[in-house]
């Protein structure tokens, strides 16, 4: 006598989508290569075989992310200094880590670095601050991004109307100012390069 199998039951709205779930691997055990292979506009950070999926960004964080890339691209080219890029783009720094800032630079003198699907670490990076996990840029990536040895780290934080630039010291970041509304940002790295602050924030 031949066994039936029963049929799966069939899927329901309102259900997660389990089934999709099962194509990935377990949080805790995905690969290098596995993160590298997936293939999403969401922005996706991987730490030691964890994947996390950050939220989706506002439009007001887009137009300050916009705003800065273009800045900062406008400064760096006319000087043919490095290059930039924005989010969604992968960083990969040490301990097995990937990270995706929302402006990235690197010097050209070191544009081995810079590859096609990730960059090994960046010169400076810039975060604008989310609403929802302040504490992701303020203090963990602030760490992560001191313990890869990047140069400059730009904290732009729309909510407390301040753009906070640190700069690596023997290994830690120090603050090289906290530039309000109203006054012009400086960089310690890219020596003439401002950004005004009430213009970033008030980003269009």
């Amino acid at each position: 006598m031949s066994t039936l199998q029963a049929a799966p039951p069939k899927p329901r709205r309102g259900q997660p989508a389990w089934e999709i779930a099962t194509l990935f691997p377990p949080q805790g055990l995905w690969s290098e290569e596995e993160y590298l292979d997936l293939e999403t506009n969401r922005l996706v950070e991987f730490t030691d075989g964890l994947v996390e999926v950050l939220p989706m960004p506002t439009l007001s964080h887009q137009k300050i992310v916009a705003y800065l890339h273009q800045v900062l691209t406008a400064f760096v080219e006319a000087a043919r200094l490095g290059v930039t890029v924005f989010a969604p783009f992968r960083m990969h720094l040490p301990g097995n880590l990937y990270r995706e800032p929302d402006v990235l630079f690197m010097l050209a003198a070191h544009a081995s670095r810079a590859g096609e699907e990730y960059w090994e670490g960046a010169d400076l990076v810039m975060e604008v601050v989310s609403k929802k996990d302040r504490a992701r840029d303020l203090v963990r990536k602030r760490r992560d991004y001191a313990a890869a040895g990047i140069p400059e780290y730009w904290v732009v934080d729309p909510q407390h109307g301040q753009i906070t630039v640190l700069r690596l010291t023997n290994g830690r970041y120090t603050v090289h100012g906290e530039f309000k509304r109203g006054t012009q940002a400086t960089s310690a790295l890219l020596k003439g390069f401002t950004v005004d602050v009430s213009a970033a924030l008030s980003a269009k």
